[in-house]
Order: structure tokens, then C-alpha cells, then sequence
């Protein structure tokens, strides 16, 4: 059990380094981890659970009780053989989602970010600051499926 509870704070530890999550579940009793988005505003947490399934993961997305139906929330339930490197997968696979997301929907960016961005645009820069982040994203995702193709 103690087993569980480290990969649950793997994935839980991976999820808030993003900032784009809440944490709802307790560290202590039952090894889940359940989540929400903070911003809400591009897409949900059912979008984020149907581009998990093409992943290969299962990763339920429901309202919470009457009281607060408000709140959509992602659940994972950490079993005994649920190893930290599949948490490890899972925490990049949800990013991968994340970006393929804000791919069709646009990131939801700070100010100052649009700014330097329309700056590099005005001045006929052509990367812009997420580009390496999205290369880094594309060859992680092409090792990862030719370890899995493997």
C-alpha cells in the first residue's frame, strides 16, 4: 500500500508542477488522485479524458455531488501494480493532451507572453516561445512510441 501512495504522489507531484490543476484529493487513506483544471476556459476535463483513452488510458472525468456540481474532476485510482513509471507515462501523457489541446484551441496564455510573441511576430522572428517546448514535446512522444511499438 505504501507502494501506492508514492506513485500517487509521483503523479500528483508531476500534475502541480504544471499549474494548470487542482489537486482535490487527500495524501492519506485510499491512493487516488483527483484533479480539475484551473482554467476552464479552452476546454474540460472530459476533453482531457477522451484524448487520455487515445493514449490508452482510462481516466474518468464526472461532476462532483449536488453541493458542488460546479467542479468537474479526473480521478485515478493508484493500484498495486501501477509502477511509477506508469505514473511517470501518465503525467506525460496528460501534458501531451494539454498541448494537443491548446494546439486546436490556442494556449491560454499571460499577457506578457502575447506580447512577446506579437513583438517577434512585428519584427519577423519566426519561432515564438512555445515552439521549443512543443519540439521537446514531438520527440519525447516519437521515443516513446517507438518504445512502445518496440
Amino acid at each position: 500500500m505504501e507502494n501506492c501512495r508514492e506513485n500517487a504522489m509521483v503523479l500528483k507531484e508531476n500534475l502541480e508542477k504544471s499549474g494548470r490543476f487542482n489537486i482535490l484529493s487527500k495524501d492519506n487513506g485510499v491512493p487516488v488522485v483527483a484533479f480539475s483544471l484551473k482554467d476552464r476556459s479552452q476546454y474540460d476535463e472530459y476533453k482531457i479524458s477522451e484524448m487520455l483513452r487515445r493514449h490508452g488510458w482510462i481516466v474518468p472525468a464526472y461532476p462532483m455531488p449536488p453541493a458542488a456540481q460546479h467542479i468537474n474532476v479526473l480521478r485515478v485510482v493508484i493500484r498495486a501494480e501501477f509502477s511509477r513509471t506508469l505514473a511517470q507515462r501518465l503525467a506525460f501523457d496528460i501534458h501531451n493532451v494539454l498541448h494537443e489541446l491548446e494546439k486546436v484551441h490556442g494556449p491560454v496564455m499571460s499577457n506578457s507572453t502575447e506580447e512577446e510573441n506579437k513583438a517577434l511576430v512585428e519584427t519577423g522572428a519566426k519561432e515564438t516561445t512555445l515552439d521549443p517546448h512543443r519540439a521537446i514535446i514531438v520527440q519525447e512522444s516519437n521515443k516513446r512510441q517507438k518504445i512502445m511499438a518496440a
